[in-house]
């Protein structure tokens, strides 16, 4: 297995919590910098939503490897944007015993 093509530009997002100004709160995304990846597409789905009928497509996405703790190196709960795409990260794992890349395993949510 050849090396992966970083050739999309994304940025990483984690979820905060911002006052809603009525006592409550609403998540907001935080954008913590910018990975190149390789995304591939894997499996999709349609399911019904509460409003609308919604699919889900699963991907796999490659990004170069970060030390455990760093802020660059992806999380479950976090998410990958690529302009309006989103993709939440489900799972992260090292691709070999080399630890050069990592594999997120994330899941991209489309309104119909």
């Amino acid at each position: 297995m050849g090396a992966p093509r970083l050739n999309r530009r994304l940025v990483l997002e984690a979820r905060s919590d911002a006052p809603d100004g009525a006592g409550g709160f609403a998540p907001v995304w935080v954008p913590l910098g910018t990975l190149w990846a390789d995304v591939d597409a894997r499996t999709g789905r349609d399911r019904a939503g509460e409003e609308a009928a919604l699919s889900n497509m699963t991907h796999r996405i490659v990004v170069r490897a970060a030390p455990h703790g760093a802020p660059s190196r992806p999380k479950p709960g976090q998410r990958l944007r690529d302009g309006s795409r989103a993709f939440v990260i489900m799972a992260v794992a090292e691709q070999d015993a080399r630890a050069r890349y990592l594999i997120c395993f994330a899941e991209e949510e489309v309104s119909l």
